[in-house]
């Protein structure tokens, strides 16, 4: 009797291990998805987490707190103050990230000396965010080539170089009808995977 239990235990460990290995971390991240190998990297890393109802949210869009927080944690989450800290930060959840952001350079705000931290990110402005951050860590800037891009006279001037820095070391990449959608709202499945490029770049 017992050599049947234990021969049915294996049995059934048998079918429900690849079944869990199959449905990832999160119950909306499971299959073959473009973006589960990056989700799941960027998650055992501590770098991004999933949402409220353990879900990850692969198609909810980015805001500006997400960017810097995940570029924060990065850097192992250091403490951080500035002398002059944004307007709109210093009371809110992410104003150690802010903090830090606006120290290293990494986030400049705007001319109202407020971040928005609950605005949006564009393509390009995140391009922006991790051309900064490749600045603070004194990393080599690129200059890939935007004309291969179909829309590439949609990025805006003041974002050029980021854009061309994230295409050059191959953290932007072109959709499958060859656009770059530079005023397109990134999405969280998008930044882990920009993310994921930017920790294991290409070898070239």
């Amino acid at each position: 009797m017992k050599k049947r239990w234990i021969a049915l235990l294996c049995s059934l460990s048998l079918i429900l291990l690849p079944a869990l290995a199959a449905g990832g971390s999160y119950p909306d991240v499971a299959g073959d998805e473009w973006f589960e190998e990056a989700v799941d990297a960027m998650t055992e890393e501590g770098i991004m987490t999933g949402l409220e109802g353990g879900v990850f949210g692969p198609y909810e869009p980015v805001t500006r707190a997400t960017v810097i927080t995940v570029l924060w944690r990065l850097e192992g989450s250091p403490s951080a103050s500035v002398e002059e800290p944004f307007t709109d930060a210093e009371e809110d959840w992410y104003a150690t990230q802010a903090a830090w952001a606006k120290g290293t350079g990494v986030a400049v705000g705007y001319a109202d000396g407020s971040f928005g931290g609950r605005d949006l990110v564009t393509r390009e402005q995140l391009a922006c965010f991790l051309y900064r951050y490749a600045q603070y860590k004194e990393e080599t800037v690129a200059t890939g080539a935007l004309g291969l891009f179909k829309d590439s006279d949609s990025v805006s001037s003041w974002a050029e170089d980021a854009v061309r820095h994230a295409v050059g070391v191959g953290i932007l990449q072109g959709s499958d009808i060859g656009t770059l959608e530079p005023q397109g709202i990134a999405n969280r499945a998008a930044l882990a995977v920009m993310l994921q490029r930017m920790r294991t770049p290409a070898v070239g």
